[in-house]
């Protein structure tokens, strides 16, 4: 079985490089994209295989809360964690609500997204 595959959406290069680099580190495969639109258009096939989906909150055009709605319209069931530089409880309960697994502040510790991770594909898996 192929080791799964982890999406990392997030407009920071540094961001995405670095929770890249964490989850091969952890044995996991990684595909990253700069924009939420950039993982609705991509038309290769890691896209439609992830397993989980880490995303930012705040990004230029489509919000991570934007891409989650969508995804969930599109009855695309893939598990998602978010990570955040803002506190906004508001958009924390909505995305919560629509079914993220978990709502990370930036800077996060690796062990509790790579717990994440692990739970994510517990049920995914399953």
């Amino acid at each position: 079985m192929a080791r799964p595959l982890i999406g990392i959406v997030d407009d920071e290069k540094s961001v995405r490089d670095s929770i890249s680099s964490l989850v091969r580190s952890a044995g996991y495969r990684s595909a990253v994209f700069a924009s939420a639109e950039q993982f609705l258009n991509a038309d290769h096939q890691p896209v439609a295989n992830c397993h989980v989906l880490i995303l930012d909150v705040t990004m230029p055009g489509l919000s991570g809360v934007e891409l989650q709605r969508r995804l969930s319209d599109e009855k695309r069931s893939i598990p998602i964690i978010f990570v955040t530089g803002q506190s906004d409880d508001a958009v924390r309960a909505r995305a919560l609500a629509q079914g993220a697994l978990l709502f990370l502040a930036k800077p996060f510790n690796d062990e509790a997204l790579l717990g994440a991770i692990s739970s994510a594909l517990g049920a995914s898996l399953h």
